[in-house]
């Protein structure tokens, strides 16, 4: 079984929608890594990831102490979460979530339109030549970062995923709406 690495649990946990960067960040850790197994999702196993997905999120606050080695009751019990839910193994989870993470992560918040990870760093090398208030040092460096990047940016590979993960995208953002509030939570108090 391979480890569980803090990509994985931040997107367990909902966090999957950090912005536009993250698949290309996803892409960029894996260099030398083994790559995001693409798989074709299917509508019951976005629905046990999202039943996982609340399961997963009382462990947020274990889960990112733990670094990269959770202890094995953690892991035990994350397990138990995958399994309870109809995934085969935690690996299993793993993998649909990092499925939908690529999708959620290419919707247009505006339009609701995919867009590849290739196209989502173009629009981000957009965005950051048109940004007036950076200085021409850190746009160079920025972009020739995305420039690297675009290299390594694969295409969805089940392009059916998108209507998928679209159908359960309400559940998926209340999941992700009601984890972000849970940590802010401690920064009121």
């Amino acid at each position: 079984m391979r480890p569980v690495g803090l990509w994985t649990l931040a997107v367990m946990v909902g966090l999957a929608m950090l912005g536009p960067s993250v698949v290309a960040q996803g892409q960029k850790e894996s260099e030398g890594q083994q790559q995001v197994k693409q798989i074709k999702l299917t509508d019951r196993q976005v629905q046990s990831y999202i039943s996982a997905q609340k399961q997963f999120a009382p462990l947020a606050a274990k889960l990112e102490g733990a670094g990269d080695q959770p202890d094995p009751a953690l892991q035990s019990q994350m397990e138990q979460i995958a399994k309870n839910n109809g995934f085969a193994s935690l690996e299993e989870l793993d993998d649909v979530a990092t499925n939908i993470a690529l999708v959620l992560d290419g919707l247009d918040p505006q339009t609701g339109q995919f867009l590849e990870p290739s196209e989502q760093i173009k629009k981000a090398m957009d965005e950051v030549r048109q940004d007036g208030q950076m200085p021409q040092k850190d746009k160079d460096q920025a972009l020739a970062e995305m420039q690297e990047e675009l290299k390594s940016a694969a295409p969805l590979q089940f392009k059916e995923n998108v209507a998928v993960v679209k159908k359960y995208q309400k559940e998926l953002d209340q999941g992700l709406q009601q984890e972000q509030e849970k940590q802010q939570e401690p920064a009121k108090r």
